[in-house]
């Protein structure tokens, strides 16, 4: 060993200290794929796989992050507590469903129908019902997720419904309709009691469609 701190190949033993010493612990740095454009999207389809797999209960914010591949910390900056997850997740999922495209701008006459027809599309459409059934799912098991979904459904829905309503008490006749419509997704489509989980939809469409027109347009 040398006055210079080296050994004879000349390599010092600093640099043999430093190598040595262990790493320090800590968060891992982020990269573009765990924090880049794509990290709110693939939050938002880990969290509906979760809450569907796992159900409201067993999720969590860490749960989430990991089958998204990010860092929990960016969760929470995206979306905040599990229960703003579970509404993001909520609407995401619900889309489909609250977006009402021709039902209303037509007019009252064939409302019902076109209501009834609309609804029972969307949960006739595999890809869209698994992602409904497993929101129903957990909404059921869970008041906090069933508070999540009520505070959706009224104000993505049934206020847009009953504004277009021109007959009296517009909010509690949207209730009903969704009501009614709600009731046969829960024994079609969850509990399937027959024959109306095997029933023909149109069918279903033909029954229903008269109940609905009366709630929304009978004054």
């Amino acid at each position: 060993m040398t006055a210079s701190g080296t050994d004879a190949s000349g390599t010092g033993s600093g640099t043999d200290a430093a190598a040595a010493a262990p790493r320090r612990r800590g968060r891992p740095a982020r990269t573009e794929g765990a924090s880049g454009p794509g990290a709110r999207e693939r939050i938002l389809t880990a969290a509906r796989t979760e809450f569907a797999e796992r159900g409201y209960d067993k999720t969590s914010i860490r749960s989430i992050a990991k089958a998204a591949q990010v860092d929990p910390a960016l969760v929470h900056h995206y979306f905040g507590t599990k229960e703003q997850v579970f509404g993001a997740a909520i609407e995401v999922t619900f889309e489909p469903a609250l977006h009402l495209p021709d039902v209303l701008a037509q007019g009252p006459e064939g409302i019902g129908e076109r209501f009834a027809r609309y609804f029972i599309g969307v949960w006739e459409n595999p890809a869209t019902r698994i992602r409904l059934l497993a929101v129903i799912r957990s909404a059921v098991t869970h008041e906090t997720a069933a508070k999540v979904l009520r505070g959706i459904v009224l104000r993505r829905m049934l206020e847009r419904v009953a504004a277009e309503l021109a007959v009296p008490e517009p909010r509690l006749r949207a209730e009903l309709a969704a009501a009614q419509l709600v009731g046969i997704a829960m024994l079609r489509y969850v509990v399937q009691v027959e024959p109306l989980a095997s029933a023909d939809p149109e069918d279903i469409v033909r029954m229903v469609a008269p109940t609905l027109q009366r709630y929304l347009t009978e004054g």
